[in-house]
């Protein structure tokens, strides 16, 4: 049986929020491997939520459920207003961006930037969590530049919960604002997950999920000796076969697809869906790239969508076209024996 602190949608085990890829059509597919997960929206700004099209940046189905909202601002006004935005759309909990060092998002003053700004941080989360019943929680960095990282998340931790924040998702690693790239600051500052351990023994009662470097179910599996939950980012997005076995794994359940090929299967109503609305294929399949690394018969598949899949008139047939260039000779196993 699930415990409760294994319950489906809990932060025991989630997939990272990513920008152009955490859409709703790669949520929908990562649903079709794993009914438990928590699933991330992209950031999205207060801003384009106040005076954007809020449906399009927001609208997802119900059927992708568990699902969080993460925002990215500094005003605690627009937070408070966009966080109650979010909990009116239906997502179960909102999320402070503290951890993107992308140059953009540096000159809108939101994401690692926050680091050196705990109390402002605080003022945030107040009012987000004035403003909503759905859980706040904070996406953060170790630290950034020449900060102490003991002491740079000592700060941001203390000013979070007391403004009533109960959880934290800690990216291991600093962000190098000055001299470093988004894409070099995904690898280059070294992690040091035993700063992350430090902070769960020091606050028992706090929440604390862990982010960064995160390859396998079995990397998760043990942090999770140290930590209360496990985000996993990039090897979620670019190994998405690794998902069928969260569930079983991480939560103690079932998975909700015999094999992968099974899991995209059962996406097809979902895309006959969004195809009659005017959607294309790709928006879609883009995030399926991955699916069979490994397997005989991936490259083929990923070629087809790649050429035929980007067409206009692509349809399911074109998708299943791929899927039969694929083996089927022991994937279900297969998958989960390399994870």
């Amino acid at each position: 049986m699930v415990s409760s602190v294994d319950r489906p949608g809990s932060h025991r085990f989630s997939v990272a929020p990513m920008m152009d890829w955490t859409d709703r059509h790669c949520r929908a597919l990562h649903r079709r491997l794993t009914r438990h997960a928590l699933l991330y929206t992209e950031m999205v700004t207060t801003g384009a939520i106040i005076h954007g099209d809020r449906q399009r940046l927001l609208g997802f189905s119900p059927e992708e459920q568990p699902v969080a909202l993460q925002l990215g601002g500094s005003d605690p006004a627009a937070l408070g207003t966009s966080a109650r935005i979010g909990e009116e759309f239906g997502y179960r909990e909102i999320n402070l961006n503290v951890g993107c060092p992308s140059d953009r998002v540096q000159d809108g003053r939101f994401g690692a930037c926050l680091m050196a700004e705990p109390q402002l941080v605080g003022d945030c989360v107040a009012a987000m969590k004035a403003a909503v019943k759905i859980p706040v929680t904070v996406k953060c960095r170790i630290g950034i530049d020449d900060q102490d990282p003991a002491a740079s998340l000592d700060a941001l931790t203390a000013a979070v919960v007391a403004a009533g924040c109960e959880l934290l998702i800690v990216h291991a690693r600093k962000a190098w604002l000055k001299g470093l790239s988004p894409r070099e600051n995904r690898d280059i500052p070294p992690l040091d997950y035993d700063r992350v351990y430090r902070l769960k023994r020091a606050n028992p009662t706090l929440t604390v999920v862990i982010n960064g470097g995160v390859k396998s179910i079995e990397e998760a599996r043990a942090h999770l000796a140290h930590v209360d939950g496990v985000m996993m980012g990039r090897s979620a997005y670019q190994e998405p076969w690794r998902l069928l076995d969260v569930d079983a794994a991480i939560f103690g359940g079932e998975a909700p697809a015999s094999s992968v090929k099974d899991a995209v299967a059962q996406l097809f109503p979902y895309i006959e869906h969004q195809l009659t609305g005017g959607l294309r294929l790709h928006s879609i399949t883009r995030h399926m790239h991955g699916l069979f690394h490994g397997v005989p018969g991936a490259r083929h598949f990923r070629r087809h969508l790649a050429v035929e899949g980007v067409k206009p008139g692509a349809g399911l047939q074109t998708l299943q076209d791929a899927l039969d260039k694929v083996s089927d000779n022991g994937y279900a196993d297969a998958d989960i024996a390399a994870a």
